[in-house]
């Protein structure tokens, strides 16, 4: 299916941006830090997020220190290639929670000659890797891995400590739910539990 989206005719080159990281590291905002920039740039900028996440704001991309931007929520990857047209950069948050399907859409706008800037959990609260964000750091031509503070030790963090006993993959939540950990203060965490 990659081959199908080829570059004919395109005079535009496009690219993939993954920012990841943990909770709090600020993936968010640089995100709308990027995005603004090509705003400014007069470029034809387009948001998407997933549905489910409304924790700031239903209808903008929000980081926790309350920047925020307009974007498009969406409940599919497919969604974003029907709202695709007409733009220069398209920015994805909280990528995460997509269905594995962003990978392909991705690839196929970049191909078209747009640049992508996605951010999301390169994992999950468990450590493992999340949703389509290890097949799009495969394909991008960018990859920029932020830390968070380890709230135990001071250490650069990259792990999202789930504080609470549920074991579904998907919870929403803040500072109540999630704290950001080093590695050494993580396995030392499950080592508790």
């Amino acid at each position: 299916m990659f081959l199908e989206n080829k570059l004919e005719g395109s005079e535009r080159c496009g690219w993939i941006e993954v920012i990841v990281g943990s909770m709090f590291s600020g993936k968010t905002e640089e995100l709308i830090r990027r995005l603004k920039r090509a705003k400014y740039a007069k470029q034809r900028v387009e948001i998407f997020k997933p549905i489910i996440d409304t924790r700031y704001s239903e209808e903008q991309v929000v980081s926790h220190d309350a920047n925020a931007i307009r974007s498009t929520p969406l409940s599919s990857s497919a969604n974003i290639l029907l709202l695709a047209n007409n733009v220069d950069v398209i920015g994805i948050d909280e990528a995460q929670f997509f269905d594995n399907g962003l990978v392909e859409v991705c690839n196929s706008i970049a191909n078209q000659g747009i640049r992508i800037i996605v951010a999301g959990l390169d994992m999950d609260f468990r450590g493992n890797p999340f949703g389509p964000i290890p097949g799009l750091m495969a394909i991008a031509e960018y990859i920029t891995k932020v830390h968070a503070i380890c709230m135990r030790c001071g250490n650069l963090a990259q792990y999202s400590h789930r504080k609470t006993d549920t074991e579904k993959l998907i919870v929403l939540g803040e500072t109540d739910i999630y704290e950001p950990l080093c590695r050494k203060c993580y396995f030392e965490s499950l080592r508790k539990i």
